[in-house]
């Protein structure tokens, strides 16, 4: 009880002040990794204090780090920086060269007394569902990018909501979180647009779209822009046994099948831009020089890192569109 200081002559909230102890302990070398603090109700009953205004005290300082509890024992010291302001659950689907981008933007973009610990939940719901229990309380901010999975308020309900932040799609049931997200059925839609002169070279554009983890609304965009321009069009779920024509240009939101179109095209001895056309989704360096550069439909995922950094650090209850664009290369 060494370590906690309660004084009630200070003008300081009783909750900051045993938070204070905690720190001043860790900092004057009397509290260490994985040393034992008072119980709550030790706290209680000698500083005849509620159990909330304990409760307060010890969620800030589990949600920062520097504690955690271990059921039927109590709580321990768990790490000793107590200069991180924002400690911060960041939930990816996957990492990949965007994903990357980002990530390192929202890094960048951050306060220097923040800490972020990412997971990927790989698309499985369970894994998605397990993570999100785990990090329950743990954080100071929460970062959830759902992807396909729909009806999950139930499962982020265990989060504290004002600290909870929606990244990259916009769900239904999730409408009262703050969000950056991307609106892909009217990107694909106007990039189309602004591409026309492009596409009129040629006779057929074609979808490659597999479904399963791809938005949706990427193929209900252009398929609406191939139908209100009377473009002969095709949507298919894969490549398979399928030959490529001079005339068409393809759009493939796939980086697998991107690669296999670029193999065709020289074996067929077409010209991509001329003979050919190819179109991938979600730009990045490497796509700026791969078969003399390939045209993409993509947002700017170092503005969407930099725009949700900005919101967790301002606790900004926004819903945010980063909107994507048509970036011309020579494959279209």
């Amino acid at each position: 009880m060494k370590n906690i200081q309660i004084d009630d002559t200070l003008g300081i909230p009783k909750y900051r002040q045993i938070i204070n102890s905690i720190y001043q302990g860790i900092i004057n070398g009397n509290l260490k990794l994985g040393d034992k603090i008072p119980s709550l109700n030790q706290i209680c009953a000698e500083f005849d204090l509620s159990r909330d205004t304990v409760m307060v005290a010890f969620n800030e300082l589990k949600a920062k780090g520097i504690i955690s509890s271990i059921p039927g024992k109590g709580y321990y010291i768990n790490s000793t920086e107590v200069n991180v302001d924002q400690r911060i659950f960041l939930l990816f689907d996957e990492l990949n060269a965007f994903k990357e981008d980002v990530y390192t933007s929202f890094l960048n973009s951050l306060d220097i007394k923040s800490n972020v610990d990412i997971y990927f939940h790989h698309f499985n719901f369970q894994l998605f569902k397990n993570l999100v229990a785990e990090a329950a309380g743990n954080y100071t901010s929460y970062v959830i990018m759902p992807a396909t999975f729909d009806y999950t308020a139930d499962i982020l309900s265990v989060l504290p909501k004002d600290n909870v932040y929606i990244l990259d799609r916009k769900k239904a049931d999730l409408q009262d979180y703050p969000v950056i997200y991307q609106d892909f059925e009217a990107d694909v839609y106007q990039a189309l647009q602004t591409g026309e002169d492009l596409l009129r070279k040629y006779d057929k554009l074609v979808m490659v779209f597999p479904g399963g983890k791809e938005p949706e609304g990427r193929m209900t965009g252009f398929q609406k822009y191939c139908e209100e321009q009377e473009i002969q069009y095709e949507i298919v779920r894969s490549l398979i046994n399928r030959p490529i024509e001079k005339g068409e240009a393809y759009f493939v939101p796939s980086d697998r099948n991107l690669v296999k179109l670029v193999k065709m095209a020289a074996e067929n001895n077409f010209t991509l831009g001329q003979d050919f056309g190819l179109v991938s989704f979600n730009d990045t360096m490497l796509k700026e020089v791969v078969a003399g550069g390939i045209t993409t439909i993509s947002t700017d995922f170092q503005l969407m890192g930099k725009k949700l950094a900005q919101m967790v650090s301002e606790r900004s209850k926004e819903q945010v569109n980063n909107p994507a664009t048509l970036i011309r290369r020579s494959s279209l």
